[in-house]
């Protein structure tokens, strides 16, 4: 896929010592017995304060079966790795919208074939109309001739392989 290529690269990402304390001060906040491990519900706290949603059912039961079978629940090092991931999901979504709002000057909340080619003039002024018309067909999911941000983001994150 075209867009794909000009598509918001992940970067690797590190917790900067600062936030590395706050995960590890929340990690001890939600084990209050001190069991060396987070259960299910205390991850589900960890997450509330951490990013400000409970997750669902799917997302927790996930988590939870990731864990080592010999545990009774997430070990800090697992808890780590997996506000990691978040974070990253996270930066990155936050980076795609960034780039959503740039290309749409008019806040409308949509992409038009005309906000397409104002924004490829400016990062690719090279770039035939007919490729950026096919470029917005491919994004353009639901054939409406506007490209909202969830077409936006999946065409954004289009090959990338999540984990």
């Amino acid at each position: 896929m075209f867009f794909s290529e000009a598509g918001a690269r992940p970067r690797t990402w590190e917790a900067s010592p600062s936030e590395h304390k706050k995960w590890v001060k929340v990690f001890k906040a939600c084990d209050e017995d001190n069991k060396g491990y987070l259960s299910r519900e205390d991850f589900k706290v960890a997450v509330v304060m951490l990013f400000g949603y409970k997750p669902t059912k799917i997302e927790a039961d996930s988590v939870m079966s990731s864990v080592n079978p010999n545990t009774s629940g997430l070990s800090l090092e697992e808890f780590l790795s997996i506000v990691r991931k978040k974070k990253e999901v996270q930066l990155h979504r936050n980076e795609i919208r960034h780039i959503f709002t740039a290309f749409d000057r008019h806040y409308r909340g949509y992409l038009t074939l005309e906000d397409f080619k104002k924004a490829f003039r400016q990062v690719a002024p090279k770039l035939s109309e007919r490729t950026i018309l096919e470029v917005f067909r491919e994004v353009d999911q639901d054939s409406d001739d506007l490209v909202s941000f969830k077409d936006f983001e999946y065409a954004m994150n289009y090959g990338r392989n999540e984990a």
